[in-house]
Protein backbone atom coordinates (compact mmCIF):
# COMPACT_ATOMS: atom_id res chain seq x y z
CA UNK A 1 0.00 0.00 0.00
CA UNK A 2 1.30 3.61 -0.95
CA UNK A 3 1.83 6.55 1.63
CA UNK A 4 0.30 8.66 -0.73
CA UNK A 5 1.00 10.09 -4.09
CA UNK A 6 3.59 12.95 -5.00
CA UNK A 7 2.66 15.52 -8.23
CA UNK A 8 6.02 16.57 -9.24
CA UNK A 9 6.13 19.76 -11.81
CA UNK A 10 9.01 20.79 -14.06
CA UNK A 11 10.15 24.19 -14.56
CA UNK A 12 9.47 26.31 -17.70
CA UNK A 13 11.42 24.97 -20.61
CA UNK A 14 11.81 21.81 -19.51
CA UNK A 15 9.80 18.62 -19.16
CA UNK A 16 8.59 15.50 -17.10
CA UNK A 17 11.66 13.73 -17.66
CA UNK A 18 13.82 16.75 -16.18
CA UNK A 19 16.71 15.49 -13.50
CA UNK A 20 15.35 17.28 -10.96
CA UNK A 21 11.68 15.79 -11.24
CA UNK A 22 13.41 12.68 -12.19
CA UNK A 23 15.11 12.17 -8.89
CA UNK A 24 12.62 13.48 -6.76
CA UNK A 25 10.43 10.63 -8.57
CA UNK A 26 13.49 8.06 -7.73
CA UNK A 27 13.21 9.03 -3.94
CA UNK A 28 9.50 8.58 -3.69
CA UNK A 29 9.32 5.53 -5.27
CA UNK A 30 12.12 4.23 -2.78
CA UNK A 31 9.98 5.82 0.30
CA UNK A 32 6.80 3.59 -0.96
CA UNK A 33 5.25 6.61 -2.51
CA UNK A 34 2.96 6.77 -5.61
CA UNK A 35 4.58 9.43 -8.37
CA UNK A 36 3.60 11.58 -11.77
CA UNK A 37 5.09 14.23 -13.35
CA UNK A 38 2.53 15.91 -15.49
CA UNK A 39 3.65 17.45 -18.74
CA UNK A 40 3.25 21.44 -19.30
CA UNK A 41 4.93 21.46 -22.33
CA UNK A 42 2.25 22.45 -24.38
CA UNK A 43 1.46 25.45 -22.45
CA UNK A 44 4.79 26.14 -21.96
CA UNK A 45 5.07 26.91 -25.64
CA UNK A 46 2.49 29.52 -25.68
CA UNK A 47 4.79 32.50 -25.57
CA UNK A 48 1.91 34.53 -26.72
CA UNK A 49 -0.55 34.23 -23.92
CA UNK A 50 3.09 35.16 -21.48
CA UNK A 51 6.66 35.13 -21.80
CA UNK A 52 5.80 31.83 -19.28
CA UNK A 53 3.81 30.11 -21.14
CA UNK A 54 0.02 29.78 -20.01
CA UNK A 55 0.76 29.33 -16.24
CA UNK A 56 -3.47 30.06 -15.14
CA UNK A 57 -4.25 26.64 -17.22
CA UNK A 58 -0.50 25.18 -15.63
CA UNK A 59 -2.22 25.90 -12.65
CA UNK A 60 -5.73 24.42 -13.08
CA UNK A 61 -3.79 21.57 -14.35
CA UNK A 62 -2.15 20.67 -11.67
CA UNK A 63 -5.39 21.85 -9.41
CA UNK A 64 -7.38 19.26 -11.63
CA UNK A 65 -4.62 15.94 -10.42
CA UNK A 66 -3.91 17.16 -7.30
CA UNK A 67 -8.21 17.15 -6.45
CA UNK A 68 -8.55 13.45 -7.89
CA UNK A 69 -5.50 12.25 -6.01
CA UNK A 70 -6.34 13.80 -3.08
CA UNK A 71 -9.77 11.94 -2.92
CA UNK A 72 -8.00 8.27 -2.39
CA UNK A 73 -4.88 9.74 0.08
CA UNK A 74 -2.52 12.17 1.06
CA UNK A 75 -0.70 14.37 -1.61
CA UNK A 76 2.60 16.15 -1.44
CA UNK A 77 2.95 18.64 -4.44
CA UNK A 78 6.72 19.50 -5.79
CA UNK A 79 7.87 21.24 -8.14
CA UNK A 80 11.02 23.29 -10.06
CA UNK A 81 10.37 27.39 -10.59
CA UNK A 82 7.39 27.63 -12.56
CA UNK A 83 6.77 24.00 -11.17
CA UNK A 84 7.41 24.99 -7.42
CA UNK A 85 5.36 28.10 -7.80
CA UNK A 86 1.89 26.80 -9.37
CA UNK A 87 2.42 23.56 -6.20
CA UNK A 88 2.52 26.52 -3.77
CA UNK A 89 -0.55 28.20 -4.93
CA UNK A 90 -2.64 24.92 -5.58
CA UNK A 91 -2.13 23.96 -2.23
CA UNK A 92 -4.36 26.60 -1.19
CA UNK A 93 -7.36 25.27 -3.61
CA UNK A 94 -6.77 21.34 -2.73
CA UNK A 95 -6.20 19.33 0.89
CA UNK A 96 -2.33 18.49 0.37
CA UNK A 97 -0.24 16.96 2.75
CA UNK A 98 3.17 18.57 2.18
CA UNK A 99 5.08 20.95 -0.50
CA UNK A 100 8.68 20.68 -1.67
CA UNK A 101 9.98 24.22 -3.30
CA UNK A 102 12.95 24.20 -5.65
CA UNK A 103 14.01 27.79 -6.80
CA UNK A 104 10.23 29.32 -5.90
CA UNK A 105 9.43 32.63 -7.58
CA UNK A 106 7.61 34.85 -4.77
CA UNK A 107 5.86 36.71 -7.71
CA UNK A 108 4.68 35.89 -10.89
CA UNK A 109 3.48 38.86 -13.26
CA UNK A 110 -0.29 39.39 -12.61
CA UNK A 111 -0.83 36.33 -10.68
CA UNK A 112 -0.91 35.98 -7.10
CA UNK A 113 2.06 36.51 -5.31
CA UNK A 114 3.92 33.24 -4.25
CA UNK A 115 1.70 31.88 -0.65
CA UNK A 116 1.68 28.15 0.22
CA UNK A 117 -0.78 26.18 2.89
CA UNK A 118 -0.21 25.25 6.28
CA UNK A 119 1.67 21.95 5.90
CA UNK A 120 5.02 21.07 6.23
CA UNK A 121 6.84 22.86 3.47
CA UNK A 122 10.73 22.64 2.36
CA UNK A 123 12.76 24.62 0.17
CA UNK A 124 15.67 24.27 -2.08
CA UNK A 125 17.30 27.69 -3.62
CA UNK A 126 20.26 28.79 -4.88
CA UNK A 127 22.74 31.53 -3.58
CA UNK A 128 23.53 32.59 -7.70
CA UNK A 129 20.13 32.21 -9.28
CA UNK A 130 20.19 34.34 -12.13
CA UNK A 131 16.38 34.49 -12.47
CA UNK A 132 15.25 34.67 -8.31
CA UNK A 133 17.21 36.42 -6.35
CA UNK A 134 18.38 34.24 -3.00
CA UNK A 135 17.63 37.18 -1.05
CA UNK A 136 13.71 37.51 -1.83
CA UNK A 137 13.06 33.91 -1.07
CA UNK A 138 15.09 34.22 2.03
CA UNK A 139 12.46 36.81 3.26
CA UNK A 140 9.70 34.93 2.07
CA UNK A 141 10.78 31.66 4.10
CA UNK A 142 11.64 33.92 6.74
CA UNK A 143 8.18 35.80 7.00
CA UNK A 144 6.81 31.82 7.45
CA UNK A 145 9.45 30.00 9.46
CA UNK A 146 10.16 27.78 6.86
CA UNK A 147 12.87 25.54 6.41
CA UNK A 148 15.57 26.86 3.66
CA UNK A 149 18.37 24.95 2.38
CA UNK A 150 20.67 27.28 0.39
CA UNK A 151 23.35 25.75 -1.96
CA UNK A 152 26.15 27.54 -4.11
CA UNK A 153 24.79 27.06 -7.54
CA UNK A 154 22.30 28.56 -10.24
CA UNK A 155 18.92 28.75 -10.98
CA UNK A 156 18.92 25.10 -12.77
CA UNK A 157 20.26 23.60 -9.80
CA UNK A 158 22.38 21.61 -11.47
CA UNK A 159 25.19 21.13 -9.26
CA UNK A 160 23.15 20.30 -6.39
CA UNK A 161 20.46 17.71 -7.72
CA UNK A 162 21.65 15.23 -5.11
CA UNK A 163 21.47 17.62 -2.17
CA UNK A 164 17.36 18.17 -3.20
CA UNK A 165 16.68 15.12 -3.55
CA UNK A 166 18.15 14.37 -0.06
CA UNK A 167 15.96 16.98 1.35
CA UNK A 168 12.88 15.98 -0.50
CA UNK A 169 13.52 12.35 0.75
CA UNK A 170 13.90 14.22 4.32
CA UNK A 171 10.20 16.26 3.90
CA UNK A 172 8.40 12.66 2.74
CA UNK A 173 10.16 10.84 5.86
CA UNK A 174 8.47 13.25 7.93
CA UNK A 175 5.14 12.98 7.00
Amino acid sequence: MSRGHCILSHGFESGPDATKVTALAEVAQRLGWTHERPDYTDLDALSAVSRVGDVPARLQRLVERAAAAAAQGPVVLAGSSLGAYISAIASLQVPVAGLFLMVPPTTMGPMPALEVARVPTSIVHAWHDELIPAADVIAWAQQRSLPLLLVDDGHRLSNHVDASAQAFAQLLQRL
